[in-house]
């Protein structure tokens, strides 16, 4: 029986994947590794490393400048790759951090282009997440350049919480978040009280409640609207794709 993981479930959105593809992607599962929190992974200018695809756990893209700030580009869940464009384009430019104890399956080059060359649907699935991705990363751009903090705040809360119902993590009731205030800064280009105060404004404003490492929506569609929350680039439909 081919285990039904994260990648599995996130790539069979996209498209219905036969037991062709299911067995590739089972096969992309045979070299696991572990890592601690707060180890990275990958780091920033590395070259010739493989691609990770993220089995359980939370990790975070994060780029370091000449000063020794750092920027978190993205958080990373369980079905996602890591470092797959760094891969492709032989040095890495960031890194990449556990937020929690991870899991991941490690895939070689080679291994990942012979998939691709066998599987040309799952080769165009994988260009399929990757752009997603990429589109989240403009929606990101857009929020930190033109929405204020706590319409910032709550569009990354639910787009975590669209991110997480894909790989059956989470769903409009909420889901099990393992990030501090401090990391939502970082990414979000806020400080860590600024961050606490919009938690609490949105939970005075009986939206959203993040507490004990679970955002509880309390009026998922007001937050939506409030956010303008549109998930239309985040759309899982595959015309393109049987």
């Amino acid at each position: 029986m081919i285990e039904n993981t994260a990648l599995v479930r996130k790539l069979g959105a996209f498209v219905a994947l036969s037991d062709s593809e299911l067995s590739v992607l089972a096969s992309f599962h045979k070299r696991r590794r572990t890592f601690v929190a707060g180890r990275d992974l990958v780091h920033q200018g590395q070259s010739d490393q493989a691609a990770y695809v993220l089995a359980a756990g939370w990790a975070c893209s994060y780029k370091l400048l000449e000063d020794g700030q750092r920027q978190i580009v993205d958080f990373q869940i369980p079905g996602d790759f890591l470092g797959l464009r760094s891969v492709l384009l032989h040095v890495s430019d960031h890194s990449i951090e556990p937020v929690t104890d991870i899991e991941v399956t490690e895939i070689h080059v080679a291994d990942l282009l012979d998939a691709f060359a066998r599987t040309p649907r799952l080769a165009t699935a994988i260009l399929w997440a990757a752009s997603r991705d990429e589109a989240m990363v403009v929606e990101h751009l857009v929020g930190v350049g033109r929405r204020d903090a706590a319409e910032r705040l709550a569009h990354f809360l639910l787009e975590l919480g669209a991110r997480l119902a894909i790989v059956g993590m989470g769903s409009k009731a909420g889901y099990a978040c393992p990030l501090t205030q401090y990391l939502m800064a970082d990414a979000l280009g806020l400080s860590a009280v600024h961050v606490n105060r919009v938690l609490r404004q949105l939970r005075e404003g009986g939206m959203l409640t993040f507490r004990g490492g679970f955002v509880a929506f309390d009026d998922y569609e007001r937050l939506a609207d409030f956010a303008q929350f549109d998930p239309s680039y985040m759309d899982q439909k595959g015309p393109l794709l049987p």
